[in-house]
């Protein structure tokens, strides 16, 4: 179990299975990079990030990024959480051999089947880091609506 405080003040349990498998793989030192802008920005050393298009959320830590889903819920022993699908175990900034290279990390599924949301979620997670990253800078979203003020002649 997993325990983290939101920016809010609430707080939200996970619940990490037994390891189903784990791989050696590497991510984008530019998705590397968001991770560590957004953890850096926050005051309560973790980053929720939802990633709408695969209705998933992220949570960003120090030590990983865990994947849980909209369905994956439990309680055990009085306590409810999110379960999580996957985790990504990324080295410390100071372990990088590279500011250019992928950064290698450890995928951690937790159970079978979740190559494709693997995948996809190197993909859509990014995208979400992205608006996150903007909102933060206070830069609209491409493609965002501009409202501007009527100016009589």
């Amino acid at each position: 179990m997993r325990e983290y405080i939101l920016n809010s003040g609430s707080q939200e349990t996970f619940f990490r299975p037994p390891v189903h498998h784990q791989q050696a793989s590497a991510v984008p030192i530019s998705l590397y990079n968001l991770c560590r802008k957004a953890l850096r920005r926050s005051p309560t050393h973790c980053v929720f990030v939802p990633v709408r298009s695969m209705q998933f959320q992220a949570v960003i830590d120090q030590e990983e990024i865990i994947f849980v889903d909209s369905q994956g819920y439990m309680v055990h022993r009085g306590v409810g959480g999110r379960v999580i699908l996957l985790a990504w175990r990324l080295p410390r900034a100071s372990a990088l051999e590279s500011l250019a290279e992928p950064v290698p990390c450890s995928v951690v599924h937790y159970r079978e089947g979740l190559a494709d949301v693997q995948r996809r979620l190197l993909g859509e997670f990014t995208k979400a880091l992205e608006l996150l990253e903007r909102r933060a800078l206070g830069t609209p979203h491409p493609g965002a609506p501009r409202i501007l003020q009527f100016e009589k002649d």
